[in-house]
């Protein structure tokens, strides 16, 4: 785009979504339209980039050194200006910049423009004015087409006024050179036809399918605390201003009625809905109940999509075309405008923090952005974070709890088994215990359901030489790796690298290769043996794959076609399956030993929220918990499924050792081709760090827990403070100062994992 006398240029400022920039500045014409929000096509370097204005309205010092702007892609805002600002807050808050926050708030297709997105599919109808004619063979123009593949296609054609797809005709066994030659003839016409992909089609069949169909979704009546939670609710919703409330609710407690009711009282106020889960695996049911409420006005926004399907989806949410959306941390980013109500299930879930720039926690934005939009944000856990539990103790968030699940229902009933004991009865490899199992096949002779939960994937955590015990690691990771038995492969669940099982030990060139450990595949493999006439389904990252899988999975469950249901933390939580009365957890104490002080938070989430699976039909639940350390109190808190105890003990041990949420914390990660050369740079990033005052105490550096992640080692140290402001300006004034230490170094603004 040429420029225009400079009397008219305007100055614009642009985010382009290329990592570690900062905004930038361009000439545009000043008789264009320019808004907050439109993406523009601008130069940078030797190739051009879509970015989007974020100010067309800005200065520059030296006007006249700045390139033009190709070209204007939108003349309306493409994002709204509340969605631009909350990504610009993202960039500064968590260090990112604002162009790498700007590319998390756009569709992945949005940086070509809109038309190379949409799906276009030839259409073949008949010529209205002539096809009846044909069709009866009365008087008619041309030779009536005697072919019979001519004839099906005017007997298909005929059937739809509408016409055909090309793709359809030809799967009903008419083809293209059919069609060209009634083209030809003068009794079709082919048009082109934009298609809206829908990811909720075919769910009949299983294949693509992101809902879960409910059997009845009729609106439930509320008990008394209900009904009191309710009106707490209903009167925030009414008063249309921001406020957070935490719905602090049992496992099983009807969370999910008031989130659908509030969602109607809401859309009935002609204001829109974000709803926000942790993670693919609960956008089935949610969108199913959300659906069956609110029909096809409902959209989702998920990684887990088609890049087509989340184009379309994005765009139906652009134009106002749905009232509530669905979806996973990036939908808080969702381009809706009138919002009214976010809600943020299993608020405790660390899956709402990104692990890639921005490193961003939803959780938090969704509070945020409802600041930003005046609506109302419900968090709902039966097990919140310290982190929202702290602000409201502190009376930032107002608190409405359900004790009792509904219709009155019993807590399941939790047994702890030691495993010291089972071990030294039956063998350290035991995985299962015999109470465990029993427990199970009680519940198969009664024709109920079991749940297993196990996480961590593969079939045995570790393969060693028994000669001279090397185990065999990554060679890019300084971990080892994961054995996993239906492929017959050894992979790494860093960087995903993968071999074959050697036939000798690569140290010792031993011929005895021993597995060790297990993961949710081994607990399959064990149960088919033990149980050959139940059917038995895993779901863990290795069996989800295929798309639509885990919403297959799911509703079969719901629907009693599984018996035993084994799998990873993507089963503990969300799910409402009425005829799982046992739960059984292996291994509850796999996080425990890791050097996070979150781990003791994590377990008892993680336990409550599984051992709140059972029970929640007619029929009371048991839930039996496998350790090595019954008298953890994380772990004799989520057996009595007793939150407040819980909370007040690892809140002292935060206070004492001055962790989040106590204080605010930034880790720092450290990237070298050696871990001499890491450790280097970050004493040397540390020692500028200190000079500029963070307003709080540098802790390292030191080696990463996993010292080496795809082949470059990392040095890592923290930053512990009251004001997270002064923190993160101290670290960025030293990467100025090191500029070449900037691609090296990953930055997490309160982190959600240490290791």
């Amino acid at each position: 785009m040429p420029s225009s006398p400079s009397g008219t240029d305007r100055i614009i400022a642009v985010a382009v979504p290329v990592p570690g920039l900062g905004l930038l500045r361009y000439r545009a014409p000043g008789t264009e339209r320019l808004v907050k929000g439109a993406r523009v096509v601008v130069p940078l370097g030797g190739r051009t980039v879509t970015g989007c204005i974020v100010d067309p309205a800005a200065t520059a010092p030296d006007r006249g050194a700045l390139k033009d702007v190709k070209a204007i892609v939108d003349e309306w805002p493409f994002l709204p200006p509340a969605v631009v600002d909350l990504a610009l807050w993202v960039g500064e808050y968590y260090a990112a910049g604002p162009g790498d926050a700007m590319a998390g708030a756009m569709p992945p297709s949005a940086r070509q423009g809109d038309a190379t997105s949409f799906r276009t599919v030839t259409v073949a109808e008949l010529i209205p004015e002539k096809g009846p004619g044909y069709i009866s063979e009365k008087c008619t123009p041309a030779p009536f087409p005697r072919g019979p593949k001519q004839r099906q296609a005017i007997e298909i054609l005929t059937a739809e006024p509408g016409g055909v797809s090309l793709v359809e005709l030809d799967r009903r066994g008419v083809s293209g050179a059919t069609v060209k030659t009634l083209v030809t003839a003068g009794l079709v016409r082919l048009r082109q036809d934009v298609v809206m992909r829908d990811p909720f089609a075919g769910h009949d069949e299983g294949e693509g399918r992101w809902t879960m169909v409910p059997d009845a979704t009729p609106e439930r009546t509320l008990t008394p605390e209900q009904l009191s939670a309710w009106r707490h609710l209903e009167e925030a919703a009414i008063a249309g201003v921001f406020r957070t409330m935490l719905l602090h609710g049992v496992t099983g407690s009807g969370k999910t009625e008031l989130y659908l009711r509030l969602a109607r009282l809401v859309v009935q106020s002609r204001r829109r809905v974000l709803v926000l889960v942790p993670e693919i695996a609960l956008t089935p049911s949610a969108a199913g109940l959300f659906r069956a409420r609110f029909g096809d006005r409902v959209a989702i926004q998920h990684s887990g999509l088609s890049a087509g399907e989340r184009h379309d989806q994005w765009q139906r949410i652009r134009h106002g075309d749905v009232d509530v959306v669905v979806g996973t941390r990036s939908a808080v980013f969702a381009p809706i405008e009138g919002l009214g109500l976010i809600v943020v299930d299993e608020e405790h879930d660390a899956s709402y923090k990104q692990d890639e720039v921005p490193r961003y926690h939803g959780r938090d934005l969704a509070v945020l952005r409802g600041k930003m939009e005046q609506a109302l944000v419900v968090l709902g856990s039966a097990t919140p974070s310290l982190e929202t539990a702290a602000n409201a103790r502190a009376g930032r968030y107002d608190t409405v709890r359900l004790t009792q699940r509904v219709h009155n229902r019993p807590l399941a009933a939790v047994r702890v088994i030691d495993m010291r004991q089972e071990f030294a009865a039956r063998g350290a490899d035991v995985a299962l215990s015999e109470a465990l199992l029993q427990a199970i096949e009680d519940r198969l002779s009664k024709g109920e359901q079991s749940l297993v939960l196990l996480n961590r994937r593969g079939f045995a955590t570790v393969v060693f030489c028994r000669e001279c015990a090397a185990s065999i690691e990554c060679p890019h990771c300084s971990v080892t790796l994961t054995y996993h038995r239906a492929v017959r492969r050894l992979r790494c669940h860093y960087c995903n690298y993968a071999t074959p099982v050697p036939a000798r030990c690569g140290a010792c060139g031993g011929q005895y290769l021993e597995q060790s450990g297990f993961g949710t595949e081994r607990l399959e493999n064990d149960l088919r043996a033990r149980f050959p006439g139940a059917r038995l389904a895993r779901v863990d990252r290795d069996t989800i794959r295929r798309r639509g899988a885990i919403a297959a999975v799911l509703q079969d469950v719901a629907r009693g076609r599984i018996d035993i249901l084994v799998g990873t933390q993507m089963i503990a939580k969300g799910h409402d399956f009425p005829a799982v009365t046992l739960v059984g957890v292996v291994s509850a104490d796999v996080g425990l030993g890791l050097a996070d002080f979150r781990a003791a938070e994590r377990t008892f989430q993680l336990l409550t929220q599984v051992v709140g699976r059972a029970g929640r039909g007619d029929t009371p639940g048991e839930a039996l918990i496998q350790t090595l350390y019954p008298d953890h109190y994380s772990i004799r808190a989520a057996a009595a499924q007793d939150y407040d105890p819980f909370y007040e003990r690892e809140i002292e041990f935060r206070r004492h050792l001055h962790y989040p949420p106590e204080t605010a914390l930034i880790n720092v990660i450290v990237k070298g081709r050696t871990l001499d050369a890491a450790m280097t740079d970050a004493h040397e990033l540390v020692r500028r760090t200190r000079v500029h005052g963070p307003d709080g105490k540098v802790i390292g550096p030191a080696p990463a827990a996993v010292s080496k992640i795809k082949d470059e080692y990392r040095a890592q140290f923290f930053i512990k403070g009251r004001q997270r402001k002064p923190m993160r300006v101290a670290l960025m004034r030293a990467l100025e100062e090191r500029a070449d230490l900037k691609r090296k170094t990953s930055i997490d603004v309160d982190p959600m994992n240490l290791v």
